[in-house]
């Protein structure tokens, strides 16, 4: 089901003659306990309702409800309801999804659709990330190469991350490199859950041995809504090689 939706979502907004549903905005960070809101443009005045589903990092997406301009009421998918989950237009189409005391869960991303003849026609999508004052920033560790890899042209940076909340998927990771970003050489998983219950990601860097042997500093940065953590490491810092 998830590459049907990332094929519709990538085909069919690109065909000729099929209107563009259009979400807005692309990003909503809340803290915990607060109402979310997130809208949907069916592209024209359309007999059509507006869909709305939600996918965690990793998951398949969940049908959450239906909303039609002619329509009083909404229409629930299996573990959706109101007054947590709503939706209200603003004309046949401008659609509105709210959330009301969202907690670190509601963390996902929001699709809306509409029917185009037989075909589903999805927007981008909306990012909802949920963050909460009772929550410690995210913990890094940084792991220096092996022994074995100093003895080829080539090594690898890991950087170890996680949180107590499955927010921690939304997190945006990035590698500095004496204070300068770096844009390849970068490996990044999705976050998954640990037996105690916290999530983690792993990033990796891979950089030339020759780099890392002159001492450059290399930092891991890991920014989350309002939270950010970094972690810096170089070859000064690690135990001498045997």
């Amino acid at each position: 089901m998830l590459g049907t939706l990332c094929t519709l979502i990538t085909a069919l907004t690109c065909v000729s003659g099929v209107k563009v549903v259009t979400q807005k905005p692309p990003v909503v960070t809340v803290t915990k306990g607060e109402t979310a809101t997130m809208d949907c443009n069916l592209g024209y005045v359309t007999t059509s309702a507006a869909y709305w589903y939600k996918q965690i990092p990793g998951g398949v997406p969940l049908y959450m409800l239906r909303s039609y301009h002619r329509d009083s009421s909404v229409s629930y998918g299996s573990g959706f309801s109101s007054p947590k989950f709503t939706s209200t237009h603003q004309s046949k189409s401008d659609y509105r999804l709210i959330i009301s005391n969202v907690e670190e869960g509601d963390s996902a991303v929001y699709y809306c659709h509409i029917w185009h003849g037989d075909a589903k026609v999805f927007g981008l999508g909306t990012k909802l990330i949920v963050t909460s004052s009772s929550l410690p920033p995210p913990v890094l560790t940084v792991f220096p190469p092996s022994r074995a890899e100093l003895q080829s042209d080539q090594v690898t940076l890991v950087c170890l991350i996680s949180l107590a909340s499955e927010s921690l998927g939304f997190a945006d990771v990035s590698w500095f490199s004496a204070g300068s970003p770096v844009s390849s050489g970068i490996s990044t998983s999705t976050a998954v859950q640990t037996p105690d219950q916290t999530f983690q990601i792993s990033s990796s860097l891979t950089i030339q041995t020759s780099d890392w042997n002159m001492y450059q500093f290399y930092t891991c940065k890991v920014s989350l809504g309002c939270q950010t953590s970094q972690k810096t490491i170089n070859k000064s810092q690690c135990p001498a090689e045997g």
